[in-house]
């Protein structure tokens, strides 16, 4: 996939360490995919693993038939942070917010190891814990899902770093 350039680089996020932490601190995921000639997007909860990104489904639906069809995806993440106004509507009012975006391929795992490594890694990132067990019905009845990652972007606007925004601050700014 050809790399575009970001207009404004210098809210541009080029630190791979930076991307996979706005990635791990998001509880949502927008899950881009084709229905057709149309584009779906759906919210879900999921985990990253190195490179990959997991999340989990009911065995048949729109989702999955999506996936089979065309399992190139876009997903996105972000967190607003806060939300800046002032007395001039297109001058003062705009929000402070980190993104990611990435590209990759949807795969279905079947490999039941795979799965339990995919459900395991989404509850620890829900739950903070690691002693989860899956039964093995609850496994067969579950789709799995990894996207393997081709590319990710991040952007942070206001340029910079977020971590010196003022937290006494209330979130419309004022």
């Amino acid at each position: 996939m050809a790399e575009r350039r970001m207009r404004n680089a210098q809210k541009e996020i080029v630190d791979r360490e930076e991307l996979h932490r706005i990635l791990d601190e998001a509880m949502v995921m927008h899950l881009g995919m084709l229905d057709g000639e149309r584009p779906y997007v759906v919210p879900l909860n999921f985990a990253r693993v190195g490179d990959d990104l997991w999340f989990h489904a009911a065995m048949a639906g729109h989702k999955l038939d999506c996936l089979r069809a065309a399992p190139g995806v876009c997903v996105e993440v972000d967190h607003f942070l806060r939300l800046r106004s002032g007395p001039s509507a297109c001058d003062d009012w705009s929000s402070d917010y980190e993104s990611v975006i990435g590209f990759g391929t949807a795969e279905i795992v079947e490999d039941p190891a795979d799965k339990l490594r995919g459900l395991l890694a989404i509850m620890r990132k829900h739950s903070g814990r690691e002693d989860w067990e899956f039964g093995d019905a609850s496994v067969r009845r579950t789709a799995v899902i990894r996207i393997r990652l081709d590319s990710l972007t991040g952007k942070r606007s206001p340029a910079g770093s977020c971590a010196g925004l003022d937290e006494d601050q209330p979130a419309d700014g004022m």
